[in-house]
């Protein structure tokens, strides 16, 4: 009987580490992309379409239509986790139309995203002075990712006096004792 029990648990534990990030529907209904030039090549044969992508905040506003996010484009996998990226793969607009908005300060610059977007049209704009045409989505669902800060990311030196085990395998000089 406990045998059932630990089968369950990691059963249970292997199908929780696999969670996706958005919810399922929006998964496989959306299309994963690898980049936005195909979307900036054909903007009408890709309109109306949901995609499922990644991104690095650049900036949030909030509009009157909305909280309107400028992110530099990253590729996911099929549960909506970023995938690495060395180069960029372009940058989009997404506007999010709801009651509720997109802080500005929780959706600050260099903050990592996963949303759902639904494909609307291009807009033109500017990247520096640089004249640039944004693929501009509708957020259906959007994922903030938690941000690693260094102090959690500390290691715990042990203060001296250390206990006798510690001295095990270090080497003694006579003159300055463990080193």
């Amino acid at each position: 009987m406990s045998k059932v029990y630990l089968i369950i648990l990691l059963a249970y534990l292997l199908m929780s580490s696999c969670t996706p990030v958005l919810s399922r529907n929006l998964l496989s209904n959306g299309m994963l992309n690898d980049g936005l030039s195909e979307i900036k090549q054909y903007p009408d044969s890709y309109k109306g379409r949901l995609f499922i992508f990644g991104g690095i905040i650049v900036k949030t506003e909030t509009t009157k239509d909305g909280s309107v996010i400028e992110a530099i484009f990253v590729p996911v996998n099929s549960l909506g986790y970023l995938k690495s990226y060395k180069t960029s793969g372009g940058r989009f607009l997404a506007v999010y139309k709801s009651p509720e908005i997109l802080d500005p300060l929780i959706f600050s610059e260099k903050r990592e995203i996963t949303l759902a977007g639904e494909f609307i049209e291009l807009r033109k704009g500017k990247i520096g002075e640089m004249e640039y045409a944004y693929p501009f989505f509708e957020i259906k669902e959007i994922y903030l990712w938690e941000v690693m800060r260094e102090k959690d990311n500390y290691y715990y030196y042990m203060p001296p006096p250390y206990p006798p085990w510690y001295y095990r395998h270090r080497p003694y000089d006579p003159w300055w004792g463990y080193y």
